[in-house]
């Protein structure tokens, strides 16, 4: 996962968090493969305080990849997973840049017939430098 967003334009975290995801919160991540090569991936985590909801943190997908619905079908099969059966809400933070992951979440909303509300949530101002754009808090559902 790190490698892939390594080579991406996606937000750099270091190894231990794609590991640390991958061992506590097994049940909400996805992978996708093809010949045993990694695809894409999606990072995530039901809150908590938040029993409804599960929290997107990051989806890629390898960009020889690209263009063939796997993010889609990635977060298909999370909000299916056991873990989610009293999920009703799909949440993520997306720059105003993003218009890929926009674009996937708001297809995320057709596709279940539901809503997609898009408020502020993490201004500019927030981020340690002056490179990192504000976060949209998308809220999908219910589902």
């Amino acid at each position: 996962m790190w490698e892939l967003v390594n080579d991406s334009s996606l937000d750099q975290n270091s190894p231990y968090k794609y590991i640390m995801m991958c061992e506590y919160f097994a049940d909400t991540c996805v992978v996708a493969k093809e010949n045993d090569k990694l695809a894409g991936f999606v990072t995530a985590f039901i809150p908590p305080e938040k029993p409804d909801v599960v929290f997107v943190w990051q989806i890629g997908v390898d960009s020889s990849q690209q263009g063939k619905g796997i993010a889609s079908r990635l977060l298909n099969e999370l909000i299916q997973r056991e873990a989610c059966e009293d999920v009703r809400y799909v949440e993520a933070t997306v720059t105003p840049s993003n218009r890929a992951s926009q674009s996937l979440f708001r297809g995320l909303a057709r596709k279940h017939n539901t809503d997609c509300k898009v408020s502020e949530c993490f201004t500019e101002d927030l981020f340690p430098t002056d490179d990192h754009e504000e976060e949209l808090a998308f809220r999908i559902g219910p589902l």
